[in-house]
C-alpha cells in the first residue's frame, strides 16, 4: 500500500495526533517505532493516523497520514500504519469512537501475554474502566482481524480498553486524547495491580460500588 503524494490537507488536526504521540513515549508506553495514535475527522468518512515506522523524535504532521473508513491513504508521504485496517474496522462499526491508541507497554502486555483480564481491584480502575479490562482474542496484524476482535470485545462493555491476546492494549474514546489517556491509565494500573498480586491476592471491589465510583467520574469529577 502506497500513499498518494503529500497536498496538505486537515492538517491542523494532524499536527495535533503527531502531537499526542508525546504522551505515549513520556509515560513510556511504547518502544522504538511501535504504536499509534489515530482520529476520526469530524463530519467525514476519514481518520488520520501514524505513519509506519516513524520514529517519535522525527514525528511531525507530515508523518500522519489520512486515509478512509475503508483504510486506503488518500494524502501524506508515509504509508499508514500497520494497524490501520484495524483502526478503520473499529470507526466503521463504533460511530461514537473518534480517537484511538494502540501500545506495548510493558505491564500490560504482560497480561495479555497470560490471557488475563485485569481485575477491578482499584478505585481508579472503576473510575475509568468502570470494571474490569476485558481481554480480546488473538489476531494477526494485517488485515482487520484485530479490530473485528476489539469491536467484539468493547462494544457494550463500559471499559474504553481491550488487552489483545498475545499483543497489547487497545483503546478508544470519543476523542484521541481521550483515547490517549485510556492507555496511560491502562499501564498504570496494570503495573499496581501486578505489584499487589506479588503481595497476595487483590480483593475486588463490590460492583455496587464500582457503578458508584464509575458514575461519580464520568459525570461529576472535574471541570464541567
Amino acid at each position: 500500500m502506497t500513499a498518494p503524494t503529500e497536498n496538505g490537507t486537515h492538517r491542523e488536526q494532524r499536527e495535533h495526533v503527531a502531537a499526542l504521540h508525546a504522551y505515549l513515549t513520556r509515560y513510556e508506553l511504547v518502544t522504538w517505532t511501535s504504536g499509534n495514535v489515530s482520529e476520526r475527522v469530524p463530519g467525514e468518512d476519514l481518520f488520520v493516523i501514524k505513519g509506519s515506522g516513524v520514529e517519535y523524535d522525527q514525528l511531525t504532521w507530515e508523518g500522519i497520514t489520512v486515509c478512509d473508513l475503508d483504510g486506503n491513504p488518500l494524502d501524506g508521504v508515509r504509508a499508514p500504519s500497520s494497524d490501520t485496517a484495524a483502526h478503520a474496522y473499529v470507526y466503521r462499526h463504533m460511530p461514537e469512537v473518534n480517537g484511538q491508541v494502540h501500545t506495548h507497554s510493558t505491564y500490560a502486555a504482560a497480561w495479555a501475554a497470560r490471557h488475563e483480564e485485569i481485575p477491578c481491584v482499584l478505585t481508579a480502575m472503576a473510575d475509568e474502566f468502570g470494571g474490569p479490562i476485558p481481554v480480546g482474542p488473538f489476531a494477526l496484524i494485517g488485515d482487520d482481524s484485530i479490530g473485528q476482535g476489539i469491536v467484539a470485545t468493547l462494544q457494550g462493555h463500559r471499559s474504553p480498553a481491550v488487552l489483545m491476546k498475545n499483543h497489547g492494549v487497545f483503546t478508544i474514546g470519543p476523542s484521541a486524547k481521550a483515547a490517549v489517556k485510556a492507555a496511560v491509565m491502562t499501564e498504570d494500573v496494570a503495573r499496581t495491580v501486578h505489584l499487589s498480586r506479588q503481595l497476595g491476592e487483590p480483593v475486588p471491589i463490590a460492583q455496587a460500588d464500582i457503578d458508584s465510583l464509575y458514575a461519580r467520574y464520568q459525570n461529576v469529577y472535574g471541570q464541567r
